[in-house]
């Protein structure tokens, strides 16, 4: 039973912080939700912060598999799109950790310490996957190339939801900070993350030889609007 509990504060808070943003959300937000008192919940988790950690070890999880590489063969644009879905929906499921990650990253030292550490392991992904591309002959570029390439494809990567975000609020009519305070409609949509990986697959376009690109275009009609 403890261990139910346990998974339900997990589950209702990660819901709640995607919903209204993390800062939004109290501990006795998240016991009235579950219909628990506050003394049931420290039971299991200390503080919010503690909360946020044991969600943030899930996330972390998840990324690392979705950053995994092909075994024992080189990539191909298949694989780039694999991994760039994967990498996306993991965003979504945990799209809180992005849409305040300033603002968490800058509270808990351990978490900025381990969300560096996942940007690494993805930029050394990334150069892995287009340096493996250039082996197999599917783009044409220099170490310099797939280095800022790969750069550009992290930026575009992490910051595309916040991008969404803030695109999806021009033409908007003005409303108070108060009102905005835990609006859901502050972050993207999901059908949003499929434009996000269609971005992310054009940086490459320039260095693919002409029937990869023609297979990328081929690909790449599903995603656009």
């Amino acid at each position: 039973m403890a261990r139910q509990t346990k998974e339900r504060i997990l589950e209702v808070s990660l819901a709640m912080f995607n919903a209204r943003g993390e800062p939004n959300v109290t501990t006795n937000h998240i016991a009235d939700e579950l219909d628990i008192s506050p003394g049931n919940l420290y039971y299991h988790f200390r503080n919010k912060e503690n909360i946020v950690e044991h969600i943030f070890a899930r996330y972390e999880t998840r990324m690392d598999q979705a950053l995994l590489l092909p075994d024992g063969r080189l990539p191909n644009l298949e694989d780039v799109w694999l991994q760039l879905h994967l990498v996306f929906e993991c965003m979504w499921d945990y799209r809180f950790l992005y849409r305040d990650l300033i603002d968490i990253l800058s509270r808990n030292r351990k978490l900025k310490v381990h969300f560096a550490r996942i940007l690494n392991r993805a930029a050394s992904a990334v150069t892995d996957v287009l340096g493996g591309l250039a082996k197999a002959g599917v783009i044409r570029a220099t170490s310099d190339e797939i280095r800022a390439t790969g750069e550009n494809v992290l930026l575009v990567t992490t910051f595309w939801l916040n991008f969404s975000a803030v695109r999806a609020m021009r033409g908007e009519s003005a409303r108070t900070t108060s009102a905005r305070a835990g609006d859901a409609q502050s972050m993207p949509e999901q059908e949003d993350l499929t434009q996000g990986i269609y971005q992310v697959m054009l940086l490459i376009a320039p260095f693919l030889r002409d029937a990869e690109r023609l297979h990328l275009n081929t690909l790449a009609q599903a995603y656009k609007r």
